[in-house]
C-alpha cells in the first residue's frame, strides 16, 4: 500500500503540477485538500480538477467562520499591520490552513503533508513551522522548493501531462486571496518602478470610476470586535463583506509596498484589503478614545511584535497566546461607534463615540463649561521640567571644571 500525502491544493499552477510530481517522485497517493478562507465562490470545479489531475481523494473544508472569529478578530484587536502597511491577510490564513491540513492528515493516516510554496517566499516558513509545531512526526514535502523548475518550465510540465492551469506567460501574476485581503505579485510587478496596470486590481475601483459623492460608514464595536455596520448587526463574514463592498466601491484599500521578507530579501507586493484597512483604522480611532496614553503606548509595542509573530509564522507559539491575554484585557472598554468618510480612493475617521470614552469635554473645552483649573499648570510644569532644568544648569559646569583640571 502506498504512503499517503496530504497536499494543500489551490487549483493553481504549482499545486496542480505537484499532484503528478508527487506521484512520479515519491509514488505516494495524493489527497488534495482545498480550504475555503473566503478565496473562492465555488470550489466544485477545483475539487473536480484535483481528481482529474490524479488525486485519490479531494476534500473541501469551509473554515471562513473560524477564520473570521479566531484569526481576523484577533488581528483587529491587535491592529495588526506588518511594517505599518500590510494587514497580513495571507499570513493570517496560513496557520489555520496548516491546522486543517494536520487534522486531515491524522484522519487519513497520512505520513506527509505537501504544499506549493517556493524556496524564497514566506509561506514555506508559515506552513513548515505550523505543521512541525502541531504534528512534528509528519514529513513535509514542498515540490516547488525541490523540483528546481522555473515558472515557464512548470507551465511546460503541466502542459506535458495535460493539466489545465489558470495562468499564462502573458498573465503571469501570482494571486492569493481570502476574506481579509488579496495579494498580487510576479510579472511586471517585480520591477518596483512599474506602476501596477489596471488588470492587477479586482476588488477596488480606480479613482476615476468611483462615485462623485462621498459615503459615510459607521462601524460599531463591542470589546474591540466589530459587530454592526450602519446600525445593522451582522455576522462576522457578512460584516467584512459589507465593509469590503463599500470601501472597494470608493477605491479604498490599494496597497503598494516594498516589504522585508522573513527569508532576508525585499519584495514588491501589491495588496487589496478594503475591509481590513477601514476596520483597523476605525478600531484604532476607538482605542484612542477609550484607552489611556500609557495603555496606548505600551500596546503599540505589543502590536508590532504581534504583527511580526503573524508574518513570521509563529502563530502557534506561547508568546502569541501571552500577548492575546494582554490584548483581550485592553479591549474591555473598547466599545462604541466610529464614523468614516470614504471618497475617491481615500477615507478618514470623522467621528467617534463610546460610553467608556476617556475624552472629557469639560476638561478639553476652551468655551463656557471649562472645568480645567489653569492654576494647577504652574506647579505641574515646574516639577515636570525640574530634571531638565537641573541637568542644564549643573552638567555644563561639571564639564567645564573637568576641562580646567586637565
Amino acid at each position: 500500500m502506498s504512503e499517503k500525502v496530504v497536499l494543500a491544493y489551490s487549483g493553481g499552477l504549482d499545486t496542480s503540477a505537484a499532484v503528478k510530481w508527487l506521484q512520479e517522485k515519491y509514488g505516494m497517493d495524493v489527497i488534495a485538500v482545498t480550504i475555503d478562507v473566503g478565496n473562492e465562490k465555488d470550489f466544485t470545479l477545483i475539487k473536480e480538477k484535483a481528481l482529474k489531475v490524479g488525486a485519490k481523494k479531494a476534500y473541501v473544508r469551509d473554515v471562513r467562520k473560524e477564520f473570521a472569529e479566531d484569526y481576523i478578530w484577533k488581528a483587529i484587536k491587535a491592529n495588526s499591520m506588518y511594517e505599518g502597511v500590510y494587514p497580513l491577510a495571507t499570513a493570517l490564513a496560513r496557520p489555520l490552513i496548516a491546522k486543517v491540513m494536520v487534522d486531515i492528515a491524522l484522519e487519513e493516516g497520512a505520513t506527509a503533508i505537501a504544499h506549493g510554496c517556493t524556496g524564497k517566499g514566506n509561506d514555506q516558513v508559515r506552513f513548515d513551522v505550523g505543521i512541525n509545531t502541531l504534528a512534528p512526526h509528519l514529513k513535509i514535502i514542498a515540490p516547488a522548493r525541490q523540483w528546481g523548475m522555473t515558472r515557464e518550465q512548470t507551465m511546460e510540465y503541466a502542459q506535458k501531462w495535460g493539466i489545465p492551469v489558470p495562468i499564462s506567460v502573458k498573465n503571469p501574476f501570482s494571486i492569493d486571496e481570502n476574506l481579509w485581503g488579496r495579494s498580487i505579485e510576479c510579472g511586471l510587478l517585480e520591477d518596483p518602478w512599474n506602476e501596477p496596470i489596471p488588470e492587477v486590481f479586482a476588488w477596488t475601483r480606480p479613482v476615476e470610476a468611483t462615485p462623485d459623492a462621498p459615503e459615510y460608514l459607521e462601524v460599531e464595536f463591542e470589546q474591540g470586535v466589530p459587530v454592526a455596520v450602519n446600525g445593522e448587526k451582522l455576522s462576522p463574514m457578512a460584516l467584512i463583506q459589507k465593509v469590503h463592498d463599500i470601501a472597494g466601491l470608493h477605491g479604498v484599500g490599494r496597497i503598494d509596498h516594498v516589504e522585508n521578507r522573513l527569508v532576508g530579501i525585499k519584495s514588491r507586493e501589491i495588496y487589496e484589503a478594503p475591509a481590513a484597512v477601514v476596520l483597523i483604522a476605525a478600531h484604532q480611532a476607538l482605542e484612542a478614545m477609550t484607552l489611556s496614553k500609557s495603555q496606548l503606548r505600551f500596546k503599540q509595542m505589543v502590536e508590532a511584535t504581534y504583527s511580526d509573530i503573524i508574518y513570521n509564522g509563529l502563530w502557534f507559539s506561547a508568546l502569541r497566546q501571552d500577548l492575546d491575554a494582554f490584548i483581550d484585557s485592553s479591549q474591555r472598554f473598547v466599545s462604541g461607534t466610529v464614523r468614516l468618510k470614504l471618497s475617491k480612493g481615500s477615507f478618514r475617521v470623522v467621528g467617534r463615540k463610546s460610553p467608556y470614552s476617556l475624552y472629557h469635554k469639560g476638561m478639553a473645552t476652551y468655551d463656557k463649561g471649562d472645568q480645567f483649573d489653569p492654576s494647577s499648570a504652574v506647579g505641574f510644569i515646574t516639577l515636570w521640567g525640574l530634571q531638565a532644568k537641573l541637568q542644564a544648569q549643573l552638567q555644563p559646569i561639571l564639564e567645564e571644571e573637568k576641562g580646567n583640571e586637565s
